[in-house]
């Protein structure tokens, strides 16, 4: 599930996240890797279906995150779903452990990729969605792709 643009090379990306959360803001973190994870993260293998931030003692954390042992790792291979620091400034940690508390946002990964050789996570401050929003979104981008392909054929003629 590679892609490559220009700088950013993207690993994975949590298709179900947009669907599940209505996303206020956007914030790009670092991710404290051991040993073989960067090599499988490398290769891809990575699930984040399951995977979300907390924040404690003053440090933000990643927890259900899966990355597959490395293949070629032997017995010093790394835990799959182990809990991983994410490394972000501390100004921006009050101000995400402010908003969490306060607004009942919750913390989600969005995606991992690599910028240049260091492996970054983009984390969301999200709102679950209810069962009505979710098909409410639904309909909507429905509506404005069928808007799309008219306006795409009338251009056309």
């Amino acid at each position: 599930m590679e892609q490559d643009t220009g700088k950013f090379r993207i690993i994975v990306r949590n298709r179900k996240a947009r669907h599940n959360y209505h996303i206020s803001t956007t914030i790009e973190a670092g991710i404290e890797l051991k040993g073989t994870e960067i090599k499988s993260l490398r290769n891809g293998k990575v699930q984040m279906a399951d995977a979300y931030a907390i924040i404690e003692k003053g440090q933000v954390y990643l927890k259900s995150l899966h990355i597959s042992p490395y293949l070629y790792a032997g017995a010093t291979s790394h835990e799959p779903t182990r809990t991983r620091r994410l490394l972000l400034h501390k100004r921006e940690i009050r101000k995400l452990e402010a908003k969490t508390q306060q607004q009942g946002m919750t913390l989600i990964p969005l995606s991992i990729y690599f910028k240049g050789k260091l492996a970054k996570v983009e984390l969301a401050l999200a709102i679950g969605r209810k069962k009505y929003d979710k098909r409410q979104a639904i309909a909507k981008a429905e509506a404005d792709r069928r808007m799309k392909q008219a306006t795409r054929k009338d251009m056309g003629r």
